[in-house]
């Protein structure tokens, strides 16, 4: 495989806007477009959108089923379901965001570091990273709940230490083979430093897998999250999470299955949604992996 030409690497506009019109060509890209950007607008217009306070009790109307008063009923406390899985989409979301971001703002600065740097600190940080991902999620996110504690924090802490390591080995795959390319050997022989190196050619060329890795990862994240406060180590109650609602109506699940199959919805479609946009966005930020139709 060539290493792409400087010029390649300096002109990603037409690029991107080929990459856009692919991804809107493509039905699944759109599908999984339009899911993703429902979920956001209701993340961001919850309060809006939902009718009732998600943490108001109202005991007279404990499990009520579904009615045009309550769209997904009501849970033991007479809680508005349908309104806390409104609200629950802005904590989902907020987790997923905030923690992928900082997963590869500190998984990118280390790959890059371990890939241009000297060889003793690419096997340090290779070590860590190995070390790191040999735990089982599960076990090493409990870990550090009984450790620091169940909060949103906590939750976001796991998210960053399970996924840095992954992202700084990608991170750290690319830049060892842009390290000996052309375009980079003469910015190198001009004078230009590391920083200049990484920051101008390395990251641009790196950016466009991560950013497919990440989409793809977000529904991952969603659901430690759920899993997480199902379990009682994530989101405290009363605030509302879907993994809370799941929480809720597992109790009730013989008689009131309308609370688990709403807290198991919106999971089932960020999954949905985030996966195919990002396999949409593979095909068309990538044309080696482009489909052919």
């Amino acid at each position: 495989m060539s290493a792409p030409t400087f010029e390649e690497a300096t002109a990603p506009v037409p690029q991107r806007r080929s990459a856009l019109r692919h991804l809107l060509a493509d039905p699944l890209g759109r599908f999984g477009l339009t899911l993703v950007l429902v979920i956001l607008l209701t993340a961001i217009f919850a309060d809006a959108i939902a009718p009732y306070n998600p943490t108001a009790i109202a005991v007279p109307n404990r499990l009520q089923g579904p009615s045009l008063a309550h769209l997904f009923g009501t849970d033991q406390l007479g809680r508005d379901v349908f309104s806390r899985v409104v609200l629950g989409a802005r904590i989902a979301l907020e987790v997923a965001l905030v923690a992928i971001t900082l997963a590869l703002a500190v998984g990118g600065a280390l790959g890059l570091a371990a890939g241009y740097g000297p060889r003793w600190l690419d096997g340090i940080l290779v070590l860590v990273f190995d070390t790191i991902r040999s735990f089982p999620t599960i076990m090493f996110a409990l870990a550090l709940v009984t450790l620091i504690g169940p909060s949103l924090e906590t939750v976001i802490v796991v998210v960053v230490a399970t996924f840095a390591p992954s992202y700084g080995r990608i991170v750290r795959t690319q830049t060892q083979a842009l390290k000996h390319a052309e375009f980079i050997l003469a910015e190198r022989s001009l004078g230009a430093g590391a920083v200049r190196i990484l920051a101008v050619h390395a990251v641009p060329n790196i950016v466009g897998p991560l950013f497919i890795l990440a989409s793809m990862d977000v529904p991952v994240v969603i659901t430690i999250e759920a899993g997480l406060s199902f379990l009682g180590f994530g989101v405290r109650p009363p605030t509302p999470s879907w993994g809370t609602v799941l929480n809720d109506g597992y109790a009730f699940i013989g008689n009131t299955p309308w609370i688990i199959l709403a807290g198991g919805l919106p999971l089932v479609l960020s999954t949905l949604g985030f996966t195919f946009l990002g396999e949409a966005l593979r095909d068309a930020i990538d044309p080696r992996l482009r489909k052919e139709i």
